[in-house]
């Protein structure tokens, strides 16, 4: 029997149903940027909030992926990590979407854990983290036939090796990747004790134009170890190992530079004194 990770964030952080999630979607679609890009892409930086503050910005991150194709494994890196963590995976099952069930890809996940030290995590053991699944339903919806592999990586080296060997098993297989980087920005203000800066306005703008600039400039660039620098410095990106991570698949698969599709902060969606940035990438 098919062990199953059970979805614990629909119908909270994001809708329960396949026919809410949709509908959902398709407005997402209808107010995100829509240029054409698309071609010859592989990877993207996504945001992690629930659907109402960033879920626009990652279903059309995804939505610009599908452009370039229909990948047979699309890996999802993200987890809240400090340096210090042992890296996670699933290796095998399925997890659960409002839209079917996502396959994880045995073969090559198995791969990657002979290679690299790994907590395996099980349908019945595994951290309530919403870095992964938050995305779930976009890669179902865009890439309904691809099978996936969820990542968990710290902000350290390894997540660059990890990234790398990710291509070089999937060459050997004879399999076409898509890879997503899962990580949110600064996150400022009183609740995240993060306050250098003051409240109000000028504090948005500093984190707008200055804070999350700074990491934004480094995945443009493809520069995965600036990322993580970056995110342990300036604290302008909680999950910069797995943003790095998804940057180094990048960067094996000949990717040259990364492109903004869209920035905002959930001050846009509720204007309060703690807020968070996000980012929506291509490349």
């Amino acid at each position: 029997m098919t062990a199953i990770r059970e979805a614990i964030f629909s119908g909270s952080w994001y809708p329960k149903s396949a026919q809410e999630c949709e509908t959902q979607i398709k407005a997402f679609l209808a107010e995100g940027p829509d240029a054409g890009k698309g071609a010859g892409l592989v990877g993207g930086i996504v945001p992690h909030a629930g659907w109402f503050f960033s879920g626009s910005i990652a279903c059309n991150v995804i939505r610009a992926l599908s452009r370039s194709g229909q990948p047979d494994v699309v890996v999802v890196f993200g987890m809240h990590m400090h340096p210090d963590a042992t890296p996670c995976i699933y290796t095998t099952g399925q997890w659960e979407t409002p839209f079917g069930n996502l396959p994880v890809a045995a073969d090559m996940a198995g791969q990657l854990a002979e290679n690299f030290t790994f907590s395996l995590n099980r349908d019945t053991d595994f951290f309530r983290d919403n870095t992964i699944e938050l995305q779930l339903p976009f890669v179902k919806y865009f890439f309904d036939s691809a099978a996936f592999i969820p990542v968990g990586v710290p902000p350290a080296p390894v997540a660059l090796k990890i990234g790398a060997a990710m291509v070089e098993i999937a060459d050997k297989l004879g399999l076409n990747l898509m890879v997503l980087g899962s990580t949110d920005l600064t996150h400022y203000g009183p609740n995240y004790g993060f306050v250098d800066q003051g409240t109000g306005p000028e504090a948005l703008e500093w984190v707008r134009d200055e804070n999350d600039k700074k990491v934004i400039a480094a995945m443009a660039a493809m520069q995965p170890e600036e990322v993580i620098k970056q995110g342990l410095a300036n604290h302008n990106a909680c999950c910069s190992g797995a943003a790095a991570a998804a940057l180094s698949v990048g960067v094996k698969s000949g990717a040259q530079k990364g492109e903004c599709l869209t920035y905002a902060t959930s001050a846009d969606k509720s204007p309060v004194s703690s807020f968070v940035g996000y980012v929506g990438m291509v490349f």
